[in-house]
């Protein structure tokens, strides 16, 4: 099952504030002026802007377009504020960039190789004005990209998903766009959180798995990015994952941590090679009471686990209230 329509997605825009990404499309510098002699003049250069990253203070240019993203957050905060980016790494196992975003958002996107190991070569035939990434995945060659362009690097990435779209915003110059649309992701917290309660839903508690190829079954605590969409929307989280770290890996003999209310989960990879297929045959899955219940659901692992920010966590909220029935 895909969660994402088409229909969906366009509805959703337009709930988390089009107008301001309708807005923030195209470079917002001042009109060219002319001269005594009726020629155009250049128009006026946008001062440079200086981010405090986690590696230091970075100066970037100001409104910068030909941007690079190499990790799934910074990815949605660029696609966010309307910047497409000329290059963009995506995870190794993933074939594609996310279905969440219209196919003619991202077509024209060039890969630049796998998040945690791009492809320097392809980021500099692609002349970046600015890298966009964090220092868990690329830390370690920060010096070798910013010999290519600017590269702005948060700490990490996931549960600071909010702090770090605000990074992104400044080092893309599009603070007001962003506050849009952190303003139109907390009225749409409100209304999901008042239908759940309306519809008495909300002390439900939802657990959240993943089939990792080569990571194995991991739940997802409340420090993670789908596990701080959950706890806006005020849900509850079974007691195994209730618990402030991001995720732990968990033996199929522990299927059992994995039960709730609802139970959503997704595979990373080959479900084959996640041990996504095995796991769904065993008597301990079949046991779990979501299970029995009809109450777990395949969700998009570019959207819950690899979405990581506004956009993303839009259409995270109008799933989890499908799939709670309200």
């Amino acid at each position: 099952m895909h969660p994402i329509t088409r229909r969906t997605l366009l509805a959703g825009l337009t709930g988390l504030g089009g107008a301001a990404l309708a807005a923030c499309t195209t470079r917002q510098s001042a009109a060219p002026t002319t001269d005594g002699f009726g020629a155009s003049a250049s128009p006026t250069p946008v001062p440079p802007v200086t981010v405090n990253t986690a590696a230091g203070p970075m100066v970037v240019p100001g409104e910068p377009l030909r941007v690079v993203t190499l990790d799934t957050d910074v990815f949605d905060s660029a696609l966010t504020l309307g910047i497409t980016p000329i290059g963009a790494a995506r995870p190794a196992a993933d074939g594609h960039y996310p279905d969440y975003w219209p196919a003619s958002r991202v077509a024209a996107i060039a890969y630049v190789g796998p998040s945690g190991a791009p492809d320097l070569a392809a980021i500099r035939a692609l002349r970046p004005d600015l890298i966009l990434s964090n220092q868990m995945r690329d830390g370690d060659r920060y010096d070798a990209l910013r010999e290519l362009a600017p590269t702005v690097l948060t700490q990490t990435t996931g549960a600071p998903w909010k702090a770090n779209f605000q990074l992104h915003a400044q080092a893309l110059s599009r603070e007001a766009a962003a506050a849009a649309f952190v303003g139109s992701y907390q009225r749409h917290v409100t209304q999901v959180t008042q239908a759940l309660s309306a519809a008495k839903v909300s002390g439900r508690k939802v657990s959240l798995v993943r089939f990792v190829e080569g990571g194995g079954i991991r739940l997802f605590g409340k420090q993670s990015f789908p596990g701080v969409v959950l706890a806006d929307a005020g849900v509850g989280r079974p007691d195994a994952q209730n618990v402030d770290q991001s995720d732990f890996e968990i033996p199929l003999d522990q299927i059992g941590k994995a039960d709730g209310d609802l139970l959503l989960y997704a595979t990373y990879g080959d479900p084959g090679r996640a041990g996504t297929d095995a796991a769904l045959a065993s008597p301990g899955w079949q046991a779990l009471g979501a299970v029995r219940a009809h109450r777990a659901f395949p969700v998009d692992d570019q959207l819950w686990f690899q979405g990581i920010g506004y956009t993303g966590a839009n259409f995270m909220l109008d799933e989890l209230q499908r799939f709670l029935g309200v």
